[in-house]
């Protein structure tokens, strides 16, 4: 088949690579234009687009996906199929080009966790498992009919970066195998049921600063679907500091008579939060629970240990 590959991010160079290494023919890649980063200001490409370029595929980055050029140029590839991995929403006078249509690979178990963010939020909720999804698009975003699904455990130790990884090579092999089935005219479609739909908007920052009031539980999930970015964090004498890792402590764990203890009045709290540091370790007396940090940033610095944090700095004021 003659496919166009849409996709932006390192997320979908492997579902990229893959489709390049079967039989099927990619016509063209479109992404995003290139953007000025930094304090430099420095032109930079997205990663699918330096990809492609050095595959020698032709690259369409339209500042507008309703550009009357681009799309009549679409027309004119006369593809078979449009696959999408981590892209913009595409017009429908875009998505309805190919023959045999165009499906999105999602990072979640369909309807769970449309939107922006699955990734995140499903580690975020605790959930145990997620998965990805392959799907036709539709007008309303994340609500087509269902190509395949495949389950992928959430294990305790995983955070945001190591489940984007795992999730971004099984969602490889589950896009190629999607192209296969639609090739063969053998796709069972399963319609989405909206009953059961969750939301997963975009990681802004209010939702990455820490509320010390809740369990340490749920903090320490917050931690894990925002590391290593864009990262938890809360401020502390006018300073963002970031925390990447975090552990909950079993009461029994923790001898607090023997820790330095320090009172901290949280400024969306009347109840005021007890932080204990010993000479290398740091805890957080939540509403519910005990959290340890164990690794952090404070601003203007590196990512460190708390060991390393402790040799130059400690938490004996106001945190807010």
């Amino acid at each position: 088949m003659k496919i166009v590959f849409m996709g932006t991010p390192q997320f979908a160079i492997p579902s990229l690579h893959r489709i390049l290494e079967s039989k099927h023919t990619v016509a063209a890649v479109v992404t995003a234009p290139d953007k000025e980063r930094g304090r430099g200001k420095q032109v930079s490409s997205a990663p699918v687009k330096e990809f492609a370029l050095k595959n020698n595929l032709e690259v369409l980055s339209p500042l507008t996906l309703k550009d009357e050029k681009f799309v009549r140029y679409l027309k004119e590839l006369d593809p078979d199929l449009f696959v999408v991995v981590a892209f913009r929403i595409l017009p429908k006078e875009v998505y309805t080009i190919p023959k045999k249509g165009t499906f999105n690979l999602h990072g979640s178990l369909l309807p769970k966790y449309r939107g922006a963010a699955p990734i995140q939020w499903a580690i975020i909720n605790g959930e145990k498992e997620t998965g990805v999804t392959t799907f036709f698009l539709e007008d309303k975003v994340d609500t087509g009919n269902i190509i395949l699904q495949e389950k992928i455990a959430i294990n305790d130790e995983d955070d945001f970066g190591s489940l984007h990884d795992k999730m971004m090579m099984i969602g490889a092999d589950v896009v190629l195998r999607t192209i296969e089935l639609i090739d063969a005219g053998n796709v069972f479609q399963t319609k989405q049921d909206d009953a059961l739909a969750s939301t997963a908007p975009k990681i802004t920052k209010e939702v990455c600063q820490i509320n010390w009031n809740k369990s340490a539980e749920e903090i320490h999930n917050l931690v894990r679907g925002l590391s290593p970015h864009p990262a938890a964090f809360f401020i502390y004498e006018g300073k963002n500091y970031k925390i990447f890792k975090t552990k909950v402590i079993d009461n029994c764990e923790l001898q607090i008579e023997n820790l330095m203890n320090y009172q901290c009045s949280i400024s969306h709290s009347q109840v005021p939060v007890k932080f204990y540091q010993t000479q290398k370790e740091i805890y957080v007396e939540t509403s519910k629970g005990i959290l340890q940090i164990l690794e952090l940033q404070p601003e203007g610095r590196k990512r460190m240990t708390a060991e390393e944090f402790l040799r130059g700095y400690s938490f004996k004021t106001e945190l807010r």
